[in-house]
């Protein structure tokens, strides 16, 4: 009877973590590498698999929240955090003025990739919403509407 209940135990135990394998997703050491060596002291690090050729970490860094996405070889590509209204570059904040002053920011992140700097934002005017990104120059690099999801129920 010891010896069924120890197997029994066992089989569950085995059915447990395979099931939990299976629906955990399995990050290729390139990429836990190259993310461990580009942010050593990240903490509470989530992945998720973006698409077929990239992965995403979800983190805390000094504080804050961030992301970043990998491609499967390991190869950084992009962080983004929010951030604050007062910590929005002057050049930034002239263009969000006068491009976009009947706008209220929703959200503000900073997104940095091998390019550069973008300051990325949900703009909400009404019913309207827009996606903006502006490089610290202050030029406008993106403009998108955001298309409301119940729009499109018929």
């Amino acid at each position: 009877m010891k010896k069924l209940m120890i197997l029994a135990s066992a089989i569950t135990v085995i059915t447990f973590q395979s099931c939990a394998q299976k629906g955990a997703k399995e990050t290729p050491e390139k990429v836990k590498t190259a993310f461990a060596k580009k942010f050593p002291n990240a903490t509470k690090v989530e992945w998720d698999k973006e698409n077929e050729t990239e992965w995403e970490a979800e983190f805390k860094l000094e504080g804050k929240e961030y992301s970043a996405n990998f491609t499967t070889d390991g190869i950084w590509k992009e962080t983004e955090f929010e951030i604050e209204s007062s910590e929005i570059p002057v050049a930034v904040k002239k263009t969000l003025d006068s491009d976009f002053s009947d706008y209220e920011i929703e959200e503000a992140e900073m997104s940095e990739t091998e390019k550069g700097i973008v300051y990325e934002f949900e703009l909400e005017k009404g019913e309207t919403e827009i996606e903006v990104a502006i490089d610290a120059e202050g030029n406008v690099v993106k403009k998108e509407v955001k298309e409301d999801e119940d729009d499109n129920e018929d």
